[in-house]
């Protein structure tokens, strides 16, 4: 399967769902965009990262990492989005230190966090692009969460009814609608999941059960 290099449009912050963003990708060589909704926490790190004049007094989770990383000569080479389950995004780190490479499991929203820290390209395969990409006709760059003004009012429709449709199969798939079950029902679900080997699963799981 072929590679798609990617950069980084902007990011739009939804109008009707209440702490949601999108993070639009555009294809380089193409005019599609893949829209992917992430949280605030990772819209401020990207922005953040977009944004080469703000600098937190306190480093963030992701520049920790960088800063990691840096003191034991781990370079983060690319960042490959290799999958689409359910509306959900599944990315990986490509590294590197002593000429030894490895691939690390990372969800989309870190992966791309990190990828501009490193200065790193972006990457899916173009069965994904060819699937969930989309066509939007605002061609302004977007720099930071709140310049809202950068996408036309067609644009903010088809952010909206992206989140919309996330929130429908959501609901509709008992694998992500988890808001309803208990911690022990999802330790217990979690367990099944392990045990069945169904790792997609479990990594929902797992994220829910660290929410709560």
């Amino acid at each position: 399967m072929s590679l798609v290099r990617l950069n980084i449009k902007g990011i739009s912050y939804s109008q009707t769902q209440n702490g949601a963003y999108a993070l639009i990708l555009n294809e380089i060589d193409g005019e599609r965009k893949l829209p992917i909704v992430i949280g605030a926490f990772e819209a401020q790190s990207i922005a953040i990262a977009l944004e080469k004049e703000i600098s937190p007094p306190r480093p963030l989770t992701h520049d920790l990492f960088k800063t990691f990383s840096d003191r034991f000569n781990i370079v983060v080479k690319q960042v490959i989005i290799h999958k689409l389950v359910d509306g959900v995004f599944y990315s990986s780190l490509i590294c590197e230190r002593d000429k030894i490479e490895e691939i690390i499991d990372a969800r989309t929203s870190d992966a791309i966090a990190l990828a501009l820290r490193f200065k790193a390209p972006i990457f899916t395969y173009k069965n994904i692009l060819d699937k969930a990409g989309i066509f939007l006709k605002g061609e302004q760059d977007i720099t930071t969460t709140d310049n809202e003004d950068d996408f036309n009012d067609e644009d903010d429709i088809l952010v909206d009814a992206l989140l919309a449709d996330l929130e429908e199969d959501q609901k509709e798939n008992p694998k992500n609608n988890l808001s309803s079950k208990s911690l022990e029902e999802l330790n217990n679900l979690l367990d099944e999941a392990v045990a069945n080997e169904d790792y997609e699963k479990a990594a929902h799981l797992r994220d829910e059960i660290s929410k709560r």
